[in-house]
């Protein structure tokens, strides 16, 4: 997976994103707070939630794939909310969707070839919540 984001996504290489766990029920992705510092000494935002994006964008990407589901998969709407600064290497996790979730997801993507799906994700630091992410995702069959 790491391969795959860094090929694919550019960005996630310069910003040092490592995969930690890639299954389709739960994503870990480590990030170096050195490419992803700002004037304060802590995470740029942006950063925290291009990781936290990438941690929710490859769960359901691995989700699709394990099913068999071929669609372009991309980011529609997404929210951040800050708790405290993170000021080292930080880590974010999104676990899947709730079963009954996913199986209305992948049964209108099938059947229209468009389906969203919203999203979790935490940021971590030290194992500490240090902030959270939604995002809307929507997969498109037949590109």
């Amino acid at each position: 997976m790491q391969g795959y984001l860094h090929r694919n996504i550019p960005l996630s290489a310069a910003m040092g994103v490592q995969v930690r766990v890639a299954t389709p029920e739960h994503v870990l992705l480590f990030a170096p707070l050195a490419p992803n510092i700002n004037h304060q000494q802590t995470v740029f935002g942006g950063s925290g939630a291009a990781v936290a994006t990438l941690s929710a964008w490859s769960l359901l990407h691995l989700r699709l794939a394990r099913a068999g589901l071929e669609a372009e998969l991309v980011i529609q709407r997404s929210s951040m909310e800050y708790e405290r600064p993170i000021t080292g290497d930080f880590e974010a996790e999104c676990r899947s969707a709730g079963d009954g979730d996913w199986q209305r997801f992948a049964t209108l993507l099938e059947r229209r070839g468009r389906a969203r799906l919203t999203l979790a994700a935490r940021l971590l630091q030290d194992s500490a919540p240090m902030a959270s992410f939604m995002g809307d995702f929507v997969a498109l069959r037949g590109k």
